[in-house]
């Protein structure tokens, strides 16, 4: 086994390419919390309304097309990659951040904006599982987790950008639906900003090499050979060219029907073991409820009791909180492992997400039917909905893009990227759709035990089904 040790690598190089690379994750962040602050001006403008999922008048669809759009680029993403290249594919990922960004700020047609919206979505979704895939191909195995999960740091922070420039556009402007900068509403130049590093995403794309796994897929040994020897140096650049040319097919390059059981093999819907590892973990990071607190945080708070102005506070508390939990991870990550961190979030996030169901069983209903906590009840949810958090920030967060791309083997890394970002995406669109009618319907006790019990079962596969890769170099990924 070659290994490529950190003490050996040009850590400056890689230390850039992650950098570049994880521009993708601040993208995704912004682009999915920038609406938050622009549903005023989307009412206005194209006549949108509360409540309905309509095509063609509701706000739910086309604040949530974003997520149409991220299963389907995510999965041709994967696909794509192995198509054409890992970067060359984040190079369309860059280009549709711009172009989206620049037609939602600007339409003036609802259709137009929604196409832009599900444009967006699909770079999201591509930038979701490529950016980790890549910076796993080409980081040291010994330090592959701290480097991947730089890009749930950056996911958060744009994330958090976005809270952020909402509120200061709208503050600048009175209200988001004033005009601001060139006769635009404030609103609009929420999505606009996006295009300053959009357009630094694709000019810095084309600074970085191609991912030398992707290169001996393709047959293009040479070049391999050359981008090796930048990130490793040359003395072991043969040996591990030779180590990855291995784990490839010698009779057909990387294809989607790779994710299928080998023939005589009889597996759940022909399906090889590992893919449907990567399809649960990739599915169970959305069953817990994560994204009820990033896309509906003040509307959450807000229904249990909390004024608008506590709830946006809550929201940029919840962000810091979610990035330090990151730091954490970055410590542990490659000392501790993957495993014990998804076991430690799991088990984490069922008590704090209890804790919020029994204070939420506990309050009281106003005559407009809206949940009210007592103030103690209230610092109860708060303390346990950032303890939440921190314990999803800290395993399932950053752990399950870590090893999405690092935990399949070479010549099926881009089918069952394709495969699992997709029922991700899925998983992601049907709890952030659900989450509206559920807590109409069935109220915010049931919506949480539902979370709450979805980490319990994940607790349980996690020690069936993970097994580690800690330290494991890619060419010895088994699947």
């Amino acid at each position: 086994m070659v290994e490529a040790s950190p003490q050996r690598a040009n850590m400056g190089f890689i230390g850039a390419i992650v950098a570049v690379a994880t521009i993708g994750g601040f993208l995704f962040g912004y682009d999915s919390g920038a609406v938050n602050g622009t549903q005023d001006g989307l009412k206005a403008a194209f006549g949108l309304i509360d409540g309905s999922l309509s095509p063609s008048n509701g706000l739910g669809f086309t604040v949530g097309s974003l997520l149409i759009g991220c299963f389907i680029g995510a999965f041709f993403a994967g696909r794509l990659a192995d198509v054409s290249g890992r970067r060359n594919v984040m190079r369309i990922a860059a280009l549709l951040f711009l172009i989206g960004a620049l037609v939602q700020g600007f339409a003036h047609d609802h259709v137009l904006f929604l196409l832009a919206r599900i444009m967006g979505g699909m770079a999201v979704g591509a930038a979701s599982v490529l950016s980790p895939a890549y910076i796993s191909e080409v980081a040291p195995a010994e330090i592959r987790g701290r480097m991947t999960t730089v890009q749930q740091i950056m996911i958060i922070t744009g994330l958090t950008a976005a809270f952020v420039i909402n509120y200061f556009l709208a503050k600048a402007a009175g209200v988001s639906t004033n005009r601001f900068w060139g006769g635009l509403e404030a609103w609009r130049w929420m999505y606009l900003m996006q295009a300053i590093p959009a357009a630094i995403f694709l000019v810095a794309l084309f600074f970085i090499p191609e991912s030398p796994r992707f290169l001996v897929s393709k047959g293009r040994d040479a070049e391999a050979k050359g981008v090796l020897a930048n990130l490793f140096g040359s003395d072991i650049a043969a040996a591990k060219l030779d180590e990855i040319r291995s784990t490839f097919s010698a009779d057909h390059r990387p294809r989607l029907s790779d994710v299928l059981a080998p023939a005589g093999a009889s597996n759940l819907l022909g399906m090889r073991p590992i893919v449907w590892v990567g399809i649960m973990i990739a599915v169970f990071q959305q069953l817990v409820g994560i994204n009820v607190i990033f896309y509906y945080g003040a509307t959450l708070w807000q229904l249990a009791g909390f004024s608008e102005s506590d709830s946006l506070l809550i929201n940029i508390v919840s962000g810091a909180v979610s990035i330090a939990a990151c730091f954490v991870t970055i410590l542990l990550v490659d000392r501790i492992g993957r495993k014990p961190l998804l076991l430690i979030g799991s088990a984490g996030m069922a008590v704090t997400l209890f804790i919020m169901v029994y204070a939420f069983s506990q309050g009281t209903l106003d005559p407009a039917g809206k949940l009210v906590l007592s103030p103690d009840l209230g610092k109860v949810a708060v303390v346990a909905a950032n303890l939440y958090v921190i314990f999803f920030n800290a395993s399932w967060g950053p752990i399950m893009w870590v090893m999405l791309g690092e935990m399949f083997p070479n010549q099926i890394r881009g089918s069952a990227l394709a495969v699992a970002g997709f029922f991700q995406w899925f998983a992601n669109f049907l709890i952030s759709f659900s989450f509206p009618s559920m807590a109409a319907n069935l109220g915010l006790t049931a919506s949480y035990t539902f979370y709450a019990v979805s980490a319990v079962i994940s607790f349980f596969l996690v020690q069936k089904f993970i097994h580690e890769t800690r330290g494991k170099e890619l060419e010895h990924m088994e699947g």
